[in-house]
């Protein structure tokens, strides 16, 4: 599938606001694109499901997606992207100004899930709000379905894939793509959600860390993390911790705080746009795309 030069960006933009960038043109299937490729191409919808219905609509379009809903109840909020290919659920992320957002992630403690196990309460009654839409929306589903979000956005995802997986909707995930994705449920539960899940961390993210594993919560998936370079390296735990470390004293040397500088999803775009430009130049000298085992690691 021809896909244009990742140098090759389109913007969407109001009056007044920062321009929404957006790298990604799909132009035919998501299963024929490479790993960096889809993983922009998710990272881009879970950033244009922030916005207002009219610039989810125009950037979408650029990103290869005409048809666009929206799904908000009590201010949880999701959108479907879909083209005559491809259907993503992206959930919306964390909104600081938003109440039922804060609540949602201040809401730590644990409930039994509708399969096994226990999830986060606040996030399971976020998805609790919009299950009903979403499921009605891809009951009759037959294009290939993918979910994403960042943040908040990134459990909600984690969740309703799961749901999605193990219901009677007869379409089943490709593949969820999350970034700065909290930890969801305990142990017992992400063992019985088995998805093609890539958990995208950069650096000392904040989000990342949350609920504590203490409190029982674990991560899902596979993790692709970016290092304090913004590239993506499988790095062992401690060497892990050390990139970490050097990362926070960098932050504090510029007066910021690495953390939550961290969790911005334009901070995960960047990284991943330079990874795209890497494997762009790569194949013009001859080489392949690598894979998503070449960059994801299943340990926590």
């Amino acid at each position: 599938m021809t896909q244009r030069s990742v140098e090759a960006i389109d913007k969407v933009q109001d009056p007044g606001e920062v321009p929404l960038v957006v790298h990604s043109a799909v132009k035919g299937p998501v299963a024929e694109l490479s790993f960096l490729r889809r993983s922009l191409l998710f990272a881009e919808l879970s950033m244009i499901a922030y916005n207002d219905e009219a610039e989810a609509r125009a950037a979408a379009a650029i990103a290869g997606f005409d048809d666009v809903t929206f799904f908000d109840r009590d201010g949880s909020q999701a959108y479907r992207f879909r083209n005559q290919h491809d259907c993503v659920i992206g959930c919306r992320g964390t909104e600081p100004n938003d109440w039922n957002d804060i609540r949602a992630d201040a809401n730590a403690a644990s409930v039994v899930a509708e399969t096994i196990g226990r999830v986060h309460r606040g996030f399971k009654t976020e998805v609790d709000d919009l299950w009903p839409m979403i499921e009605t929306a891809l009951l009759d589903n037959e294009h290939a379905l993918y979910f994403c979000g960042h943040s908040l956005g990134g459990a909600m995802a984690t969740i309703c894939a799961g749901r999605c997986h193990l219901s009677h909707i007869p379409s089943h995930p490709v593949e969820l793509f999350t970034f700065g994705s909290p930890r969801v449920g305990d142990k017992r539960y992400i063992n019985y959600v088995k998805l093609d899940h890539y958990r995208f961390v950069h650096n000392n993210d904040i989000v990342t860390r949350v609920p504590p594993s203490f409190l029982g919560y674990r991560h899902s998936g596979s993790e692709v993390y970016f290092d304090r370079n913004g590239r993506i390296r499988k790095l062992g735990r401690v060497s892990k911790r050390r990139d970490k470390w050097h990362g926070f004293l960098r932050g504090l040397r510029r007066w910021k705080i690495d953390h939550f500088a961290d969790h911005s999803i334009h901070q995960y775009i960047d990284a991943i746009v330079a990874a795209v430009r890497d494997e762009e130049q790569r194949v013009r000298s001859g080489g392949l795309a690598k894979p998503a085992s070449a960059y994801a690691d299943t340990d926590e």
